[in-house]
């Protein structure tokens, strides 16, 4: 009966330890099967996180670029009115200049004219004269 006993033992041990074998070989497949979907997915998501990463990186360059193109613009439209100012204060100098030119210019024709006039006065004065004298 002892021997029976030690016999059903043995077996149930050995059973036992089949049993577990099998349980650590199943777990260890599952462990190696999450493993590799872990792997996978973390994968899948460093993928991801680097295609965010490069998606922003290109959205701040293209925000950055153009931020450059409308401060350029600026600076462009402020260039030109500032040259547009200067051609205007330029065209109302050389305005100012000619008008007074001219009006020397006019001045002096007719302080000639008026010294002719004057002459020619004084020319038919004397002929007027003469004429009178000769009557």
């Amino acid at each position: 009966h002892e021997r029976e006993h030690d016999r059903e033992i043995s077996e149930l041990t050995a059973k036992h330890a089949e049993e577990v074998e099998k349980l650590r070989a199943e777990l260890k497949e599952e462990q190696t099967h999450l493993l590799d979907g872990l792997r996978q997915q973390m994968a899948a998501t460093h993928k991801a996180e680097h295609e965010q990463a490069q998606l922003q990186s290109q959205t701040l360059h293209s925000l950055e670029l153009e931020a450059l193109r409308l401060t350029l613009n600026n600076m462009h439209t402020s260039q030109l009115e500032l040259t547009q100012s200067n051609l205007r204060k330029e065209k109302e100098t050389a305005l100012m200049e000619l008008r007074e030119m001219l009006n020397e210019k006019r001045a002096q024709e007719v302080a000639i004219l008026q010294s002719r006039h004057q002459l020619e006065w004084e020319k038919v004065k004397e002929q007027c004269l003469k004429e009178k004298e000769d009557l």
